[in-house]
C-alpha cells in the first residue's frame, strides 16, 4: 500500500510522522528546506504535559537536555505580587496535580508577599519550555532512526490530486517528480500550499497581538519562575512583560506591544532589556544577549480540515498564541488525533465517520480556544468592565495564568464529548472522575507482560486500550495474573473487539468503582466506563470508537489501478 505523504517538516509534520510510523505506517516527508534549521534562542515552544509527553514518546532526545521544567508561576501587578503558583516536574507528579515542585526565589518586587486575600495553591505540573529548534532537531534525530520515514529535502509541492484509491503530488526542486501516496497531509504552515491547492478558505483576525521578544543569559530573582508582570513600575514599562527560564541560565523575555504602532529598533529592544532587568534587580545586572524579535499574532481557523483524502494540521489549518496560548500545543495534539485515525485507515480500512471526526473533533477544540482567547482579549486588554464580568482582578489573574500554564478554556488538553465517534449512553455505563472524550489519568497500571508502567506509555500504538481497575492486584502473582478473577473473561471479550486492543490492569482509578472498565482510544481519551465487565457493551463501544465498519474498497479496472476522479490544483 503507498505511503502517507506529510507536506513540511516542522514540530507538526515531524511528530505526525513519527506517529504513523510507530504504528507500522511508511511515511513520506516533504521539506522544502535543506533539513537543518538555523539556531534562533528567542523563538521558542511552551509545552503542555500531555505534549511533553507525546514528544517522550515518539523518542524526541532533546527534552531534557535543552528543556526547562518550571519551578513556580508567579505574577505581579506594579510594585505587587498578585499569584505565586508552585509548578511539578509531571513526570514525578504522574501527570497530574500532586506534590512537588519548589518554592519561590528570593528577591524582585513583592518577594515573599502575596496578593491581598490569597490562600496557599495546588501543585499544578509544569510546562516545559524550549527552544524550538531544539524540538525540531530532536525529533528529526527520531525521524532519522526510523525506517518507516523517508524525509526529502528542496522538495516543494506544486500539483495535488485525487482519486478514489490515494493521492498523487508533484514537486519542484533539484530532484522534482511525482509521489504517490494513501493520503496526503499538510503540515506547512501558515501560508499552506496544501491548503491553497485545496482551496480552502482560511478566515480570521490579524495583528490580535504584537511583541518584542529576546533571549539572554541572565541571573533573575526568581530562579526556574516563570513570570508575568502587569503594568511595571519602571517608565517605559508597558503593559505587560513576562520571563520565562529556559536552560543553561538562559531566559526569554516577552513585551506586549501596541497592535500597530512604535517601530522597535535594535537599540530601542537593548533599552527595553536593560531597563526591565534594572526595575526587577535594582540594577542592570550582567548579561549576555543571545538573540532578539519582534513577532505579530494572528487568530485564524481553516474552514475545513479534511478534503477527499487530503488533511490539514498545525498552522495550516489554524493560528492562535495570544494570552499565553501556544499554537505548537494545538499543532502537536493535532497530529496525535489525526496519526492514529490514519494509522487504523490504512491497516484496516476506515469509515468516512473515523475520517471525518479528526475534523470534527479538533476543529471544534481549536475554535473553543479561539472564542475563549478573543472574548478575553476584549475583557484583559480593552481596560474596561473587567471588575462587573469577572468579579476582581483576581479572575483577570486567573485567566492568563490559565493560558501561560494549560488550564481552563485558554489552556486545558480538549476533551471531545460530542464527537462522532462516542459511543451511544446505556445502562451498562458507568460515571468515574475523567468524562466520556476527555484525557484519561495517568495512572499506573499492569501491562500483558506483567510489568507495571504507566498508561501513557501504552498510547500511540494503535491499539485501545481496555483497563479493569481491581484493587489489590499489587499482590497478584504477575506470571498468572491474565487467569485471576474476572480477567479470563474480560481477555475473552477484548479479543473479540473489533480493533486491535490492550488489557490492562490498575489498582486504582480516580472515581472508579472495583472491578469497573474502562475503554480508552489510542490517543489516550475515554471512550466509555462500565460497571464491571460487560462484553456486548464493551464491543459496541469499541465499534463506535473506530467510527464503524470501514468503507468497502473501490473497484479496480481490469488494469487492477481505478481512474481519478478529482484533480485538486
Amino acid at each position: 500500500m503507498d505511503p502517507v505523504i506529510v507536506v513540511g517538516a516542522g514540530p507538526v509534520g515531524l511528530a505526525l510522522s513519527l506517529c504513523l510510523a510507530t504504528q507500522g505506517v511508511p511515511v513520506v516527508v516533504l521539506d522544502e528546506g535543506v533539513g537543518k534549521d538555523d539556531p534562533r534562542p528567542a523563538r521558542t515552544a511552551v509545552l503542555r504535559p500531555d505534549t511533553a509527553a507525546l514528544m517522550a514518546r515518539l523518542g524526541c532526545s532533546t527534552l531534557r537536555d535543552e528543556g526547562a521544567w518550571w519551578v513556580g508561576w508567579r505574577q505581579l501587578r506594579r510594585k505587587q505580587q498578585m499569584r505565586q503558583l508552585p509548578l511539578g516536574d509531571p513526570d514525578e507528579m504522574g501527570g497530574a496535580s500532586g506534590a512537588g515542585g519548589a518554592g519561590a526565589g528570593p528577591g524582585g518586587p513583592g518577594a515573599g508577599a502575596v496578593g491581598d486575600g490569597e490562600r496557599a495553591e495546588a501543585v499544578f505540573p509544569s510546562p516545559l519550555h524550549l527552544p524550538q529548534h531544539a524540538l525540531t532537531r530532536g525529533l528529526r534525530d527520531a525521524v532519522a532512526r526510523h525506517e518507516h520515514v523517508r524525509l526529502v529535502t528542496n522538495s516543494r509541492l506544486d500539483s495535488l490530486e485525487q482519486d478514489a484509491r490515494g493521492v498523487t503530488v508533484h514537486t519542484r526542486g533539484p530532484g522534482a517528480t511525482w509521489w504517490r501516496g494513501s493520503h496526503v497531509v499538510g503540515c506547512d504552515g501558515a501560508r499552506s500550499t496544501v491548503r491553497k491547492l485545496l482551496g480552502v478558505r482560511f478566515p480570521g483576525r490579524t495583528a490580535v497581538e504584537r511583541h518584542a521578544v529576546a533571549a539572554l543569559r541572565v541571573e533573575l530573582p526568581w530562579p526556574g519562575e516563570a513570570v508575568l508582570h502587569r503594568q511595571p513600575p519602571w517608565r517605559g514599562g508597558g503593559q505587560e512583560v513576562s520571563a520565562r527560564p529556559l536552560a543553561d541560565g538562559v531566559w526569554r523575555l516577552d513585551w506586549l506591544l501596541p497592535a500597530r504602532g512604535e517601530l522597535v529598533t535594535p537599540e530601542a529592544l537593548v533599552t527595553r532589556v536593560r531597563d526591565t532587568l534594572a526595575g526587577w534587580c535594582g540594577e542592570t545586572p550582567p548579561y549576555d544577549l543571545l538573540d532578539t524579535g519582534v513577532y505579530t499574532l494572528h487568530h485564524r481557523l481553516a474552514r475545513r480540515w479534511r478534503v477527499g483524502r487530503a488533511f490539514l494540521a498545525g498552522d495550516a489549518a489554524h493560528l492562535l498564541g495570544a494570552l499565553g496560548t501556544q499554537g505548537l500545543d494545538e499543532g502537536l495534539r493535532d497530529a496525535e488525533n489525526l496519526g492514529w485515525k490514519l494509522a487504523h485507515a490504512w491497516h484496516h480500512g476506515a469509515s468516512e465517520t473515523l475520517l471525518d471526526s479528526y475534523q470534527a473533533e479538533r476543529r471544534t477544540a481549536v475554535a473553543a480556544r479561539l472564542r475563549a482567547a478573543d472574548q478575553s482579549l476584549t475583557i484583559l486588554r480593552g481596560g474596561g468592565g473587567l471588575r462587573t464580568y469577572l468579579g476582581s482582578s483576581r479572575g483577570h489573574d486567573a485567566l492568563l495564568a490559565d493560558g501561560h500554564l494549560g488550564h481552563g478554556p485558554l489552556g486545558a488538553p480538549p476533551a471531545y464529548p460530542h464527537s462522532p465517534l462516542a459511543p451511544p449512553y446505556t445502562e451498562a455505563h458507568t460515571t468515574v472522575d475523567t468524562r466520556t472524550g476527555a484525557p484519561v489519568d495517568d495512572v499506573l497500571v499492569t501491562a500483558p507482560d506483567g510489568m507495571t508502567v504507566r498508561l501513557r506509555d501504552r498510547l500511540g500504538r494503535g491499539s485501545m486500550l481496555v483497563v479493569l481497575v481491581a484493587p489489590g492486584t499489587g499482590v497478584w502473582d504477575r506470571r498468572h495474573w491474565l487467569t485471576a478473577g474476572v480477567m479470563p473473561r474480560l481477555a475473552e471479550a477484548v479479543a473479540a473487539l473489533p480493533a486491535p486492543a490492550e488489557l490492562l490492569v490498575t489498582e486504582s482509578y480516580p472515581g472508579a468503582s472495583a472491578h469497573s472498565v474502562l475503554l480508552v482510544r489510542p490517543d489516550g481519551h475515554l471512550v466509555a466506563a462500565f460497571g464491571g465487565v460487560r462484553p456486548d457493551e464493551l464491543y459496541a463501544a469499541a465499534d463506535a470508537a473506530r467510527g464503524g465498519a470501514p468503507e468497502p474498497s473501490p473497484a479496480k479496472d481490469r488494469s487492477g489501478r481505478t481512474d481519478r476522479t478529482a484533480n485538486i490544483n
